[in-house]
């Protein structure tokens, strides 16, 4: 029985290694930005310390990761958003391009997605 116990946590320990994703870092974030009251949407490209603004929010960009060897693949962001005359970011903290309602930005008249890392 302690053989069989010790092969079955064996197992365990590797596949839970496996299931790690080795990842790389985009040098910025391709975003895409709703203005849910005029409906205007537009993507935007920003480099990993830099802000863009749209409309009455800025968006910095802190960092984006890709699984590497595979820049198109499913990106994660983080990223500080601001609006304009308030003191507390409106979001802080990492979105996932391929599930963006897992970590949204509550706002009543924005909506951020993530698209892709940017590695040039």
């Amino acid at each position: 029985m302690p053989r069989v116990m010790a092969f079955l946590s064996c197992i365990l320990l590797a596949s839970a290694a496996m299931a790690q994703v080795v990842t790389a870092n985009g040098t910025g974030v391709t975003l895409r930005v709703l203005d849910k009251l005029t409906g205007k949407v537009e993507d935007l490209q920003i480099v990993n310390g830099q802000s863009a603004t749209f409309g009455r929010i800025t968006v910095t960009a802190n960092e984006c990761r890709y699984p590497e060897g595979d820049a198109a693949g499913d990106a994660f962001a983080s990223l500080t958003i601001t609006e304009v005359e308030k003191d507390t970011p409106v979001y802080q903290g990492w979105m996932i391009a391929s599930s963006p309602a897992l970590n949204p930005m509550d706002h009543a008249r924005y909506d951020v997605w993530v698209l892709r890392c940017t590695i040039s």
